[in-house]
């Protein structure tokens, strides 16, 4: 079964805050490593905590919050940003 990833609104959001580049960088990211892949588990990290049932992925200075929803087979990003801002977040 090949993934599909989604944004949800708040990441949307994010996205369109981040410089054009920056943008740009993170979404060849998606694409070459989450979109249509068969194992999302092998780029990320599990959260724990607070944060259980969550995956972080980075992309240089940048992290990707997701939930993967394998009965879906959905890769639904919930925050993007900064390592910075969201290491106090999701620490």
């Amino acid at each position: 079964m090949m993934y599909h990833v989604e944004f949800s609104k708040e990441a949307l959001k994010q996205m369109k805050k981040l410089d054009k580049h920056i943008a740009l960088f993170i979404t060849a990211w998606i694409r070459k490593n989450l979109e249509g892949c068969i194992d999302p588990f092998i780029y990320g990290k599990g959260l724990s905590a607070n944060h259980i049932g969550r995956w972080r992925y980075r992309i240089g200075k940048y992290r990707l919050i997701t939930e993967i929803m394998e009965e879906k087979v959905i890769i639904l990003i919930v925050t993007v940003g900064h390592r910075w801002l969201l290491g106090k977040i999701c620490g």
